[in-house]
């Protein structure tokens, strides 16, 4: 089984390219999905991250109120390490369960969305590396319009993680996604033949 990781900078247009994999026929794992699952009520991971960032970051259903805690994480970086102990290891375990799941089911090739790839070392949970890629004033405009945040807000979102083009020297396949939704798609056509000429001479 192929597993390919793809990742990115934030508001960079992940979902978009992960999208239209699947819509060629990619067996899709969204490590976003398996990140909320951790958190959910009755989790270790939610119950420690109670006890690191207190009540305050719940609800008044006792459910993660995920706008508060990024506020907080995003501010200070020392605080969003904190987090990523609490959850990482978590949403690896699941990664893993569903990666296994997938090879019983037979499947070839497999595209794991992970928006923290390199930030969490899951490099090693996978074979390729997709890096999706825009330019900074795209994605401060994605964030702007998508998530409503301030400009201050959204600059701190993107440097809270590492830097894009960083990313992009370490990609063994690069989609810029700064075009046309067109352009996108001619880009992981071409990557998605590739990957199955990959698959092919295994």
């Amino acid at each position: 089984m192929l597993i390919v990781g793809l990742t990115g900078g934030i508001a960079t247009g992940k979902s978009t390219v992960a999208d239209i994999f699947e819509e060629l026929g990619v067996y899709r794992i969204d490590t976003d999905r398996l990140a909320r699952t951790v958190v959910e009520p009755h989790q270790p991971a939610l119950a420690a991250i109670v006890r690191a960032f207190g009540t305050g970051i719940l609800d008044a259903y006792g459910q993660l109120d995920r706008k508060k805690l990024a506020d907080i994480i995003f501010a200070a970086p020392e605080k969003r390490e904190i987090l990523n102990e609490l959850t990482h290891p978590a949403v690896r375990t699941l990664l893993r369960e569903e990666l296994a799941h997938a090879r019983e089911l037979g499947v070839g090739i497999v595209l794991v969305e992970i928006p923290l790839l390199y930030e969490a070392n899951f490099e090693d949970e996978v074979d390729y590396v997709i890096v999706v890629k825009a330019a900074e004033r795209t994605q401060l405009s994605r964030l702007l319009c998508r998530d409503g945040l301030s400009e201050e807000a959204a600059r701190l979102r993107i440097k809270a993680q590492m830097p894009l083009q960083e990313k992009v020297t370490r990609a063994d396949y690069l989609i810029d996604n700064d075009g046309s939704l067109a352009k996108t798609r001619e880009q992981v056509e071409k990557v998605w033949q590739l990957l199955r000429q990959e698959y092919a001479n295994d």
